[in-house]
């Protein structure tokens, strides 16, 4: 009996320990509980500047402000969600600071579409708020390039070539792409009855490519804009049979001055791009302004500013152009005159190279209008570093 009883106490006693936990120090925290949701109206805006709203592919980050109200004032600790609709956004969700401030960054891979893309931010309470911002995805750009008029005679202004020459030694990264006009075709047409060439240009472009084997020569081709019988389709032919006649060898490629904007002139564009594709010539097209999307296939480069440096700051390919940002940056080109200070240059092409103009093709003179492609800016040697030290990341020459 007394071994039965003192089974039975111990039996108790593990069932007591049992319901006790066994002895051991285990605990259950008490569960906090959640707060509970916000109360009131919400509303949200981003604050990135509306400019910054083109993005390279392979980008890492681009920070995304949001500013956030709940009935007026600023929302304090409220959920922001992010989504978007190409690359993707870091953190998801994040709370609101005491300024009623979430951020996000958007991290956009090498192989994204260029185009469009479209960031959201939702938050909720009585209401649900969204709040988007619209952007581009451009490709990942090249290094700026100059685009140089040299519409002066390599005969009675040879000094001008010896600058453009010089300057290309001088800054042999800067790759330049040069658009020459010979004597007797400065108009920008040939006849068949042209046999000589300008043999002081020949010199002048062999000059030129020793010192930069990179250094591509347009030819000046007149259109008329195609808009009249004054210079046919066939006009353009013939002047580019000319140049490939009288300049073997020399030449990259034309230069189609007064190139049309609307679509109405298209097919005779295309066929002059055509004619020059087969001749194994590049098309740099200069309509002065932004064409019809469809021009982005009638050259392989645009010109799609032509003017002074006040009207620069008004150029912007959006909302209508945003087809610029599905070609390469060195497929668009600027020629500003009339810029009278170096700091001012090195402002338009800063202005160039940010993502939202996506232009890889510059230049800008002091030269006024009347005749700004006569000779070469007072400031050409500074133009040149400035390209070379925007391209390198470094600092601009001063003024």
């Amino acid at each position: 009996m007394h071994t039965t009883s003192h089974i039975a106490s111990l039996l108790a006693l593990t069932a007591a320990l049992a319901g006790c936990g066994g002895g051991t120090e285990k605990s259950t925290a008490p569960t906090t509980p959640a707060p509970p949701p916000p109360s009131g109206i919400v509303s949200l805006s981003f604050i990135t500047n509306a400019q910054a709203n083109v993005f390279d592919r392979g980008t890492l980050s681009s920070a995304l402000n949001v500013q956030a109200g709940l009935d007026g004032s600023n929302a304090n600790n409220l959920t922001v969600t992010f989504t978007t609709t190409a690359g993707s956004v870091s953190p998801v969700q994040v709370a609101t600071n005491s300024s009623g401030l979430a951020a996000t960054s958007l991290s956009i891979p090498t192989a994204t579409p260029t185009g469009a893309v479209r960031i959201t931010a939702t938050a909720a309470a009585n209401n649900t708020a969204a709040a988007t911002f619209a952007g581009y995805v451009r490709a990942v750009p090249n290094r700026l390039e100059l685009l140089v008029p040299a519409y002066f005679s390599a005969g009675s202004n040879a000094a001008a070539w010896t600058a453009l020459t010089d300057g290309a030694t001088s800054y042999p990264d800067v790759a330049m792409n040069v658009i020459v006009k010979p004597d007797n075709a400065s108009n920008g047409t040939m006849t068949a009855a042209i046999t000589k060439a300008d043999d002081k240009l020949i010199t002048a472009i062999t000059a030129l490519k020793t010192a930069q084997p990179r250094a591509k020569v347009f030819g000046y081709v007149a259109t008329g804009g195609g808009a009249n019988a004054a210079i046919s389709s066939t006009d353009v032919s013939v002047t580019i049979d000319r140049y490939i006649a009288l300049y073997p060898g020399q030449l990259d490629g034309i230069f189609l001055d007064g190139m049309a904007t609307d679509d109405s002139r298209r097919a005779f564009f295309q066929g002059i791009y055509a004619y020059a594709n087969d001749k194994g010539l590049k098309v740099i097209g200069n309509p002065g302004a932004y064409p019809a999307p469809s021009y982005a296939g009638l050259a392989d480069m645009l010109v799609t500013y032509t003017g002074p440096a006040t009207s620069y700051q008004g150029a912007d390919p959006q909302p209508a152009n945003t087809w610029v940002y599905d070609r390469q940056n060195t497929a668009q080109g600027m020629l500003v005159h009339t810029a009278s200070t170096c700091s001012e240059m090195q402002k338009l092409v800063t202005d160039a190279n940010r993502p939202r103009m996506n232009t890889g093709l510059v230049y800008v003179t002091d030269q006024a209008i009347g005749s700004p492609w006569s000779a070469l800016p007072s400031y050409w040697k500074n133009l040149l570093g400035t390209v070379d030290a925007t391209n390198k990341g470094l600092a601009r020459p001063v003024c």
